[in-house]
Order: structure tokens, then sequence, then C-alpha cells
């Protein structure tokens, strides 16, 4: 902030910035209310993301999606990052009828074709959101 001739407090402004990460419009992704609408009468969604808790949920509370979900798990309530073993041990120990033997399949969602990079490995890749339905 010194460039823009500000001097601010820190922890203050990292409070005003999160704060505001949640409000205004939320852009989703075409096809995204479709394929949560569709899968969520055939399968138990979860949010499993890296995040503070109240931006998450209030950014989905906007959007709408907040609806089609279970539960809503994320870095600062569990106090681990993905892609941490610990962050996914939790997660599947908090969720019934799973277990650290069940596995998780994982999805890219690559809109621009690019190259996968070598940290990036999944399950399965696609190009469309509207493609995971066909996976499910």
């Amino acid at each position: 902030m010194l460039r823009m001739g500000e001097i601010v407090v820190g922890l203050e402004w990292e409070g005003l910035y999160r704060e505001l990460l949640g409000d205004g419009n939320q852009l989703l992704m075409e096809g995204v209310m479709d394929v949560c609408h569709r899968l969520s009468k055939t399968h138990r969604m979860f949010v499993i993301k890296n995040g503070i808790t109240h931006t998450q949920i209030k950014r989905l509370k906007q959007s709408g999606l907040y609806k089609f979900f279970e539960d809503i798990f994320d870095s600062q309530s569990i106090g681990y990052q993905k892609p941490k073993g610990e962050f996914f041990n939790y997660v599947i120990s908090h969720i019934s009828d799973g277990g650290l033997q069940s596995g998780i399949d994982t999805c890219w969602v690559n809109r621009t074709g690019q190259r996968s990079p070598a940290e990036i490995k999944s399950t399965y890749t696609i190009s469309n959101l509207m493609e995971l339905t066909s996976i499910c």
C-alpha cells in the first residue's frame, strides 16, 4: 500500500479484504446450476476447498449454490489446506458412510485445453462442467 501512498495496519487490511471477497455478484461457470441440480438428486454433495469459512458460506449463499450441498469443509475450520493428506483424512472421517478405504475421485475442469501440469493428478479431466453428469 505504500506504493499507493497509504499506510495500513496489515491485520485490519486483511480482515477488510476477506470481508469484501464475499461481497458482490458471484460469477458462476456456465451450466453449474443445472449440473448441481441434476447431481444433487442422485449424489451426496460437499464443498471441499481451501478458504475462510465465513467467506465461503457467504459466497455459496449469494450464488444460490448453498442448498445443493450437505456440508462444507474448508481449510480454515480444518486447520490444513489441500492437498495435504490431513485435510482429506479429516473430510473423509467426517462424512457418514465414508472411510479412508473408499478413495476419492478427482476431476480437473480444464476449460482452456491447457497441458496438464505435473502437479495436477486427477481421475478425470473435462473441458465443460456438463461432462461431469456423464462421469457420475
